[in-house]
C-alpha cells in the first residue's frame, strides 16, 4: 500500500505548561522567519474548541498544530501534499518534521518538553487507507520496519486501534529514548 498524508504527533512530556496564546504569536514569527522547510500560510486558532486543534500553523504541503486531540496536549505535523518515495521515506519526512518543530519549540519556550519515548503516527486520509484489518496490517509492518531501520536497535511495540471510525495509525512506545535533535538533522 502506498501511505500518504502522514501525521506524527509527539506528545508533551508532562503537562503543558505554557499558555495557547503563545504558540499564536511563535507561529506567527515563524512564518516571517521561515522557521521550517514547509511554505507557512497562516496561523489559526481553535483554543476555544475543547480536546480540539488548539492552535494550528497552516501550510502549503503541512500543518503544525499544538494538537489537544485525545486529551493529550502535543505537537502534530500533519503533511498535506503527497510525496515521492516509499512509505519509509514518508514516515521518515513526517518524523523528521515533527521532531523539528518539537526542538525549535523548546529552544523558544523555557519549561516545554516534549516526549523522547512515544509519538502517534497515522495516515490522515480514510478513503485511501480505510481502518481495516488489511490496511492495519500493511501500516503496522511498513512502520515498524521503518522504527527499525531507523531507530537501529530500539525495541517498539505499537498501540493500535480497530475502531473503523478513527484512522489508520499506532502510537509507538520506544524502550530507548529518541534524540530529537539527531531526528530533526537526519
Amino acid at each position: 500500500m502506498n501511505f500518504q498524508h502522514i501525521t506524527v504527533k509527539i506528545p508533551v512530556d508532562g503537562e503543558l505548561n505554557v499558555d495557547l496564546k503563545r504558540f499564536i504569536e511563535l507561529f506567527h514569527r515563524w512564518i516571517a522567519e521561515g522557521a521550517v522547510d514547509e511554505m507557512l500560510i497562516d496561523v489559526a486558532d481553535y483554543r476555544h474548541v475543547p480536546r480540539g486543534p488548539g492552535v494550528m500553523l497552516i501550510g502549503r504541503e503541512a500543518d503544525y498544530a499544538i494538537d489537544q486531540t485525545g486529551g493529550t496536549p502535543g505537537l502534530a505535523y500533519n503533511r498535506k501534499a503527497p510525496l515521492e518515495g516509499t512509505n519509509a521515506d514518508r514516515f521518515r519526512q513526517s518524523l523528521r518534521s515533527a521532531a523539528k518543530a518539537c526542538v525549535l519549540l523548546e529552544s523558544e519556550l523555557k519549561g516545554l518538553r516534549f516526549s523522547r519515548d512515544q509519538f502517534e503516527v497515522c495516515v490522515n486520509d480514510r478513503a485511501m487507507a480505510p481502518n481495516t484489518a488489511e490496511t492495519r496490517q500493511a501500516f503496522e509492518a511498513d512502520l515498524l520496519a521503518f522504527l527499525s531501520n531507523a531507530l537501529g536497535e530500539n525495541d517498539c511495540t505499537l498501540d493500535t486501534a480497530e475502531d473503523p471510525r478513527l484512522r489508520v495509525g499506532a502510537v509507538a512506545h520506544l524502550s530507548t529514548p529518541l534524540d530529537l535533535k539527531d531526528i530533526s538533522a537526519a
